[in-house]
């Protein structure tokens, strides 16, 4: 799919921003995903203002370089709130904000080895065990964060991401169905969440620990689960529940939730962009098939301006005082499964137009905004990059070992992001270029081993001589 009038233009800030320290590097891919339909009506700077804005906003520093992201109570954080930020900061480069995001979910972390789920500010631990969408995104995170920097630092990514999805696999899938548990001591096929179904997380972890059979079975169970849930209570086209049996009929486990789990609410309405980044990776006839459910009930109420925050399933608003980017960005990435390209830009337009301060609806329209601008590649394929994305041989760097000026020359021109990291993973230079030739200074560098990093490829060993 081609991201026509968006130009892969990277952006760096250097300069202070109130209340956090120094910002390196924020960057921006803006990829071609491999299928589906991406917007041609992004504005050059509408990702980074939305990712600055929702950073100030959200983010705050911790001790010992931790940082957390601010709930509906500031001084609260959740689990989910984590991988969000762990998302978020991962695809916009921002090393810095990844790994103090990190850190703060693994010391707040539970006998299992999953987050406990709502802490106070930076210290205590107030809401006990696992919620296994946080588990996922943060997973998910990590493996884009080994693909993207490396794990020769301090943060060993692939480790950690191979601990965790094995972690999930022990306490969050239910034994002997497939069934993905809404957190590490509780549900299974008597109560699960369909929002955090996850199938093209599913299908990446399954490469990624070589464990595809397995991850293969919860993708598909997956399906069955949204779809009996639609077929079992007569829902209009795409209305899931927020809560249900693996069956799909409601759960009686949930009495607590908002109409007990049985409306399309501020659960349900993520669910959407999760099958919308199965279809945009992988295609497939079951994501076509519930995104296209997604688009027809968009049309049915008469556009995206026409969306408003929760529906019963049977297609009855629950209120329509306000619109919420909860739910309008959700249906706007699943129109990327759409052939209509008005339609997926004025589904662009909508989630653009609905700012809020509000933490769940601030973060997920900037999560939306990433998917739909290129910014949510999959981070295990080979179509990253965009359709001119450089193999292995379109490039070439010499001298190596080098003394002062590195050379790289490439066969074709457009926007690249070169990085070169220490031995031990840190960013020691960056710079973003469309020429096809640039010239590195290395001649401030000490004697030793560097790597070169393109596009976020490969690390290519460099001697510094």
């Amino acid at each position: 799919m081609k991201n026509q009038n968006l130009l892969s233009i990277c952006f760096i800030l250097i300069t202070s921003l109130s209340s956090f320290s120094q910002i390196n590097q924020v960057s921006f891919v803006n990829s071609d995903y491999s299928y589906g339909v991406q917007p041609t009506n992004i504005g050059s700077s509408d990702i980074y203002d939305a990712y600055l804005a929702w950073r100030n906003t959200f983010a705050e520093t911790c001790v010992n370089g931790r940082y957390r992201i601010k709930f509906d109570t500031p001084s609260e954080t959740v689990s989910e709130g984590i991988g969000y930020g762990m998302l978020l900061s991962v695809y916009a480069n921002d090393k810095e904000l990844f790994d103090g995001l990190w850190l703060y979910y693994k010391d707040f972390s539970n006998n299992n080895g999953v987050m406990n789920w709502k802490i106070s500010e930076c210290s205590t631990v107030i809401g006990f065990n696992g919620a296994s969408d946080a588990e996922l995104d943060v997973a998910y995170a990590l493996i884009v964060a080994d693909k993207k920097w490396g794990s020769l630092g301090d943060l060993d990514y692939k480790e950690n991401a191979l601990t965790l999805i094995n972690t999930i696999k022990n306490h969050e899938i239910e034994n002997g169905t497939y069934v993905l548990k809404p957190g590490d001591v509780w549900g299974g096929s008597s109560n699960t969440n369909p929002s955090y179904l996850s199938p093209g997380y599913f299908k990446v972890f399954g490469t990624y620990s070589n464990d595809v059979a397995f991850w293969e079975a919860v993708s598909d169970k997956s399906y069955d689960i949204l779809n009996a849930n639609l077929s079992n209570n007569n829902a209009f086209y795409n209305l899931v529940s927020d809560w249900c049996k693996a069956d799909g009929t409601y759960s009686n486990e949930v009495s607590w939730a908002y109409d007990e789990g049985k409306s399309y609410y501020y659960d349900a309405a993520r669910t959407p962009w999760r099958i919308a980044l199965d279809y945009i990776w992988y295609g497939g006839s079951k994501a076509l098939n519930y995104a296209s459910l997604c688009n027809d009930f968009v049309n049915a109420q008469g556009g995206f301006n026409q969306i408003y925050p929760g529906y019963s399933q049977q297609g009855v608003a629950i209120d329509i005082s306000y619109k919420d980017p909860t739910f309008t960005g959700a249906y706007a990435a699943a129109a990327m499964s759409a052939s209509n390209q008005n339609f997926v830009n004025n589904g662009y337009s909508e989630l653009k137009n609905q700012p809020t301060n509000a933490y769940f609806g601030a973060t997920l329209r900037v999560i939306y905004m990433f998917a739909l601008s290129g910014n949510m590649y999959n981070a295990i394929s080979n179509n990253t990059l965009g359709t001119e994305a450089d193999t292995q041989n379109s490039f070439s760097f010499y001298p190596n070992p080098v003394l002062n000026d590195l050379n790289i020359s490439f066969t074709t021109s457009r926007y690249r992001n070169i990085n070169v990291y220490s031995i031990n993973g840190q960013l020691l230079l960056s710079k973003n270029e469309n020429a096809l030739s640039v010239k590195i200074d290395l001649s401030n560098f000490k004697a030793g081993i560097y790597f070169l990093n393109i596009d976020n490829k490969e690390n290519l060993k460099i001697i510094k001589t």
